[in-house]
């Protein structure tokens, strides 16, 4: 699913990056994640610089991993040159990351919304999708990804 949505509708937070420091096991993994990623004061002065964004769903039968930063690269040549993505998770372009290097799939490589400081479940529910949190190992994950678009 692709919806357009506002970008005021964005939700930054500085919370959400405690949430990948102290609950994810890529945190400082990967040159997306933090300590490496924008902050969410960066991301909310980026994300002001847009009037639209597409929200990108998918669940875990769909190949939604790299799903943003294609749809940027398909938006640059149409005249959208600023466009800009967010992922959905730790960036899996490399078997590994070397944080001590430059990136070496700048083109594919973008933070996660999470990463960025996006509050996912805020800008989720307030665009109209549902969204749960997982309670058991037994339920189905919903991936979000988001591409900011001028």
């Amino acid at each position: 699913m692709q919806k357009i949505i506002a970008a005021t509708s964005v939700k930054t937070a500085p919370w959400v990056r405690l949430k990948c420091r102290f609950g994810c096991d890529g945190y400082g993994g990967t040159l997306t994640c933090p300590p490496y990623s924008p902050t969410p004061e960066e991301t909310r002065a980026v994300v002001n610089c847009f009037e639209k964004a597409i929200l990108i769903h998918g669940d875990e039968h769909t190949e939604i991993s790299r799903g943003a930063a294609a749809l940027e690269r398909e938006l640059f040549p149409a005249g959208y040159y600023k466009a800009f993505a967010f992922g959905s998770g730790p960036c899996r372009a490399c078997r590994s990351c070397d944080v001590t290097q430059p990136c070496k799939k700048p083109a594919v490589a973008r933070p996660s919304m999470e990463a960025a400081g996006i509050d996912v479940f805020a800008t989720v529910r307030d665009n109209g999708v549902h969204i749960e949190v997982l309670t058991s190992e037994e339920c189905e994950p919903d991936y979000f990804e988001l591409v900011l678009v001028e």
